[in-house]
């Protein structure tokens, strides 16, 4: 069993699906080792066991909106992509997606993973409450405010294994998307915040290779006075004549829709479609997060090393992400840039560049994202997070038998 990229060979002496919490909650009780497995969209060896892997996409599907209260409840393993259009219909939104529809709850939640806006926190942001079994196969659940609910979101699947979610909603909006192309690197330098905050949504796509981002996406809600028309040059930019994907070379059909014709919300944000293989479908992931205030500087030290990461990269991509309390979140306590890299799928060829651009960000205090490459020593990531200690004490107390612990988080969060 392998995951979605094929570069992670799961170890696992079984791999369950159970139907019910009950069933989730007997068999977690009886395993000596056990860890959650969302959709399989993780590069690094962090779902990995060697005992029952458990996936939680086989529970019942829940999908509870309280009006009243502005939520959500949905059940962990569901994709994001199975459920937003219900709550477009019923007249609500979540705050942002990722790229991918195809990732879990669960799963996107407890790594940290985002989507990109100057003010929109990563998708762990919108987490109200969660429900999770426990070592011993009890259940415990968290709200916003409870003590340690900042540690338990963003918690790696090392506390147990969340069933259900509540997420903060939103009213429903529509959402234009455009694409631009060839951005000077110098009206970036100089004018960073202004792109970045040029709509709802801004991701920069570069192969590293020119003096230009390639591709600008502009996701930018519908207001009150209606869609608006996109210029056809943008800060020496030009708008695309055509839809676009991101990775040279793939058909921009697998892509969301990008001629400014609005769409919901959960059609736009995503730069991919449920329907289609995500991205370019043979590749291997790595992403770095700075402050915002270092991105510039960050971006010029990339660009130095450009000659290392060109011949192994398919596609770069820059974000950004609001600033939160979640103590494992990339996130936690700064406004961050993300700097995402779409590798050839060479796992020899690409770790030595890996450890390149890492030397490169080191003077950021760039934070790696936990679910995908990277080659950091446990030292240099623990010394990123102020509440690295209280997360290592948090997996101790709840899982004393290290029941939820593997080889990934054994190394970062030894006991």
């Amino acid at each position: 069993m392998r995951n979605w990229a094929g570069n992670v060979a799961f170890r696992a002496r079984r791999a369950r699906t159970p139907s019910s919490v009950a069933e989730l909650q007997e068999l977690v009780a009886a395993s000596g080792e056990v860890r959650a497995l969302g959709t399989g969209h993780s590069f690094s060896t962090l779902a990995d066991t060697g005992g029952d892997l458990v996936s939680v996409a086989g529970l019942p599907r829940l999908v509870e909106v309280d009006e009243q209260a502005g939520t959500v409840g949905v059940s962990a393993g569901m994709r994001f992509g199975e459920f937003t259009g219900a709550l477009h219909e019923a007249g609500f939104a979540l705050h942002n997606l990722g790229s991918l529809p195809h990732i879990s709850v669960a799963g996107a939640c407890a790594t940290g993973t985002h989507g990109s806006g100057h003010r929109l926190g990563s998708l762990a942001t919108a987490v109200r409450a969660l429900e999770l079994v426990t070592a011993d196969g009890g259940l415990l659940a968290w709200e916003r405010g409870d003590q340690e609910f900042a540690g338990a979101v963003v918690s790696l699947g090392a506390l147990g294994i969340v069933t259900r979610v509540t997420l903060d909603l939103v009213p429903a909006y529509d959402v234009q998307q455009w694409v631009y192309e060839g951005l000077p690197l110098r009206q970036l330098y100089e004018r960073f915040d202004e792109v970045m905050s040029a709509a709802h949504s801004v991701s920069l796509f570069t192969t590293w290779r020119t003096d230009r981002i390639d591709q600008v996406w502009l996701k930018r809600r519908v207001g009150a006075e209606g869609p608006q028309p996109a210029a056809p040059r943008w800060l020496d930019a030009t708008l695309a004549d055509g839809p676009r994907h991101p990775v040279p070379g793939q058909p921009a059909t697998f892509c969301t829709r990008q001629d400014g014709v609005p769409g919901p919300w959960h059609a736009r944000l995503p730069h991919f479609r449920l329907e289609f293989t995500p991205s370019s479908g043979e590749e291997l992931q790595s992403e770095y997060f700075v402050a915002r205030s270092d991105a510039v500087a960050a971006f010029q030290a990339l660009h130095r090393i450009r000659a290392r990461t060109a011949p192994v990269l398919q596609v770069g991509e820059v974000r950004t992400v609001a600033a939160d309390d979640l103590w494992l979140s990339p996130g936690h306590q700064r406004d961050t840039v993300a700097f995402h890299f779409t590798w050839i799928p060479d796992t020899a060829a690409v770790t030595p560049v890996l450890e390149a651009v890492e030397r490169a960000l080191s003077p950021f205090g760039a934070r790696p994202h936990w679910g995908k490459l990277f080659t950091m020593r446990p030292q240099d990531v623990s010394g990123l997070y102020e509440r690295y200690e209280d997360a290592q004490r948090l997996m101790a107390r709840l899982d004393p038998a290290g029941k939820f612990r593997n080889e990934f988080v054994e190394r970062y969060f030894p006991r």
